[in-house]
């Protein structure tokens, strides 16, 4: 019988700010890992909702995973106020410790854009999580400036980074060159045509977002020997 996942709002998932809205895509009974997905910049609209972390997700469900997304502190119904990096580092811990306590199970963890590096940064070296994902890293964006200085401690986690070669948050040579103190097993993948939320770029305007979910499962499948279905 072909798996079927259920999305079911999450009622009891707090962080120090208080309440963060959250959903669950439900997983197997037999699932190996669980995954937990960050959205974009609350300052710019991202939602759990925003169309990479759905995309994600769903890369994630396709094995069979319990997936949960939530809203950063904030955004939505989520309790508290935009704190502009800290605290949402914080709120991604207590996703973490939810999602722990709930399934049980290794976690992989995966975030597009300021999900990405307040999650990386709450994840590495935790030794819950067992994969990383990082899209769309940026390296300045709205004036922001993002580091990766942190990314030595994740160890020999695998990590999988995938970014739109037409990313204007994330030039080339700044991203690689942050890249190149992680240590291994890492995997940098540049999506051809694709911009910083994978959509496509005046020559190539084709979204890329299947692109992009499908180095995730291929990742996870190669990394972890999950097959879908």
């Amino acid at each position: 019988m072909e798996f079927r996942s259920k999305v079911v709002a999450v009622e009891d998932l707090r962080g120090p700010a208080g309440r963060l809205e959250a959903v669950l895509n439900t997983g197997r009974e037999d699932a190996l890992y669980a995954a937990l997905v960050a959205h974009p910049h609350p300052l710019g609209g991202g939602t759990m909702h925003n169309k990479v972390v759905y995309h994600t997700a769903k890369a994630f469900t396709s094995f069979g995973l319990p997936v949960l997304r939530f809203n950063f502190r904030g955004v939505g119904l989520s309790e508290g106020t935009h704190d502009g990096g800290p605290g949402e580092i914080d709120d991604v811990r207590a996703a973490l410790d939810w999602l722990d306590k709930e399934c049980g199970l290794p976690v992989l963890f995966a975030g597009f854009s300021f999900g990405s590096n307040v999650g990386l940064r709450a994840c590495c070296g935790d030794a819950r999580v067992k994969g990383l994902v990082g899209l769309g890293l940026p390296v300045r964006a709205e004036g922001r400036d993002y580091t990766y200085e942190f990314l030595p401690a994740c160890g020999s986690v695998p990590k999988l980074f995938v970014c739109g070669d037409h990313d204007a948050y994330a030039p080339m040579g700044a991203l690689e060159g942050m890249l190149v103190p992680v240590p291994p097993p890492r995997k940098l993948v540049w999506v051809e045509g694709a911009d910083h939320f994978f959509a496509g770029v005046p020559q190539s305007p084709a979204s890329k977002l299947d692109v992009m979910s499908g180095e995730i499962r291929s990742w996870v499948s190669d990394t972890f020997g999950l097959k879908a279905g």
